[in-house]
């Protein structure tokens, strides 16, 4: 039966693997994480969990069908997502639901969900990028052809999302930064990109509207005073948070207290979403948790590997930056968790409970397998001796 399931799903089957174990590890996790927040909101846990169960379902339908989609439609369709997506940005920081002074959701009103608009943004903005990197190859150190508009497109994006989350909009930054070097942007040129990224960045954080918030998260990370002194009560330290996920792994040990058994999840703010890496560890312990990073390594390697085979300058491209955006956010979420950088409110990809976050990187997973797809079939119709042996790069070809 497995056989024959794997049978219907084309592209790199180790990708798929991978996709199925985060997601079975992320119904434990959850499961174990949500006990506080049912208590809170008066409902059972099996709802959360038939809830997070369903998400994780229709992601891995949304999986299947856009990895059965030809990639290289998809760089139509990232010009239309462009266009949907700045107004959306925009209309999210005016009239948007606000948390904590962050307006990062819109309600669809049908259905009356919220829906997180920087996701739809950093797929569209990835996939854009990479159409243009791959058109733009012949003119590619021409600033008015090329750089120009390229960067036209990353700067706007970048200050719609910082404006009110900031640590995706910087996670995707880098990952655009990284596509311009693999499309061989000038360096030169990537040099004006950070100075003018640091810019932007300096702009939010001393006059954007969450400013008390970022200032306060960077001060608390570099900050040298121990809570221990007595000075500061340990509930009002700006590291509590992150004390606290510290304190959680560290009881973990070497084996874990075993599924089901966390304490820090009675603790902790989040457990389920922004720490849920520190409850993973809690449970399963150091080796648990190398275990996870591990399988994110992988999905960046596979992800590369299918770069390296893409024949097609626009399939290497989508798959690096779509692979770099997966691999960056989840090293984001674990080094908060470990202390390894201030707190940023970044989901763990396919583990984290959620909605949209869940949704959006089922989808990219899929666009990626796309890639790896067409790889397959140009490879089996060389054995069959259809079509010549292709290039390994075709530069500036979708």
């Amino acid at each position: 039966m497995i056989d024959q399931i794997f049978s219907k799903l084309k592209g790199d089957k180790w990708i798929w693997i991978i996709v199925i174990v985060l997601s079975g590890w992320s119904l434990l996790a959850v499961y174990s994480s949500v006990g506080t927040l049912a208590y809170k909101e008066g409902k059972g846990t099996e709802l959360y969990l038939f809830k997070h169960f369903s998400i994780i379902a229709i992601g891995l339908v949304l999986m299947y069908l856009s990895h059965k989609l030809d990639y290289r439609y998809y760089a139509g369709i990232s010009k239309m997502l462009m266009i949907i997506t700045i107004p959306l940005l925009l209309f999210t920081l005016i009239g948007g639901n606000k948390v904590n002074d962050a307006s990062r959701w819109v309600t669809i009103p049908v259905i009356n969900q919220t829906f997180q608009t920087s996701d739809l943004a950093k797929l569209a903005l990835i996939t854009f990028l990479a159409r243009m990197l791959s058109r733009k190859q012949e003119d590619i150190k021409d600033v008015k052809k090329s750089f120009a508009p390229i960067m036209g497109a990353v700067c706007a994006v970048f200050v719609l999302i910082a404006w009110a989350n900031l640590s995706t909009a910087l996670m995707l930054f880098g990952t655009c930064v990284l596509l311009l070097l693999i499309g061989r942007i000038s360096f030169k040129q990537i040099a004006i990109v950070c100075v003018g990224g640091g810019f932007l960045l300096a702009l939010v954080i001393l006059i954007g509207p969450r400013r008390a918030t970022y200032l306060s998260r960077i001060e608390g990370f570099f900050r040298t005073e121990e809570v221990a002194s007595g000075d500061v009560p340990f509930q009002e330290d700006k590291n509590y948070q992150a004390n606290l996920a510290k304190m959680t792994i560290a009881s973990g040990e070497f084996f874990g207290k075993g599924a089901g058994n966390s304490m820090g999840r009675n603790l902790l703010p989040h457990p389920y979403s922004d720490f849920i890496f520190a409850i993973i560890i809690e449970e399963y312990g150091t080796l648990g948790g190398a275990i996870l990073l591990m399988l994110y390594m992988a999905l960046m390697y596979r992800c590369i590997r299918i770069v390296t085979l893409s024949p097609r300058a626009f399939g290497a491209f989508l798959a690096a930056g779509l692979g770099f955006s997966l691999t960056i956010q989840a090293l984001a979420n674990m080094a908060v968790a470990v202390g390894l950088g201030p707190v940023t409110g970044v989901p763990l990809p396919l583990v984290s409970m959620g909605g949209t976050s869940i949704l959006f990187t089922s989808v990219a997973l899929g666009i990626i397998l796309s890639v790896s797809r067409n790889i397959e079939e140009l490879k089996g119709k060389e054995e069959l001796n259809e079509i010549p042996k292709p290039q390994k790069v075709v530069v500036g070809t979708i």
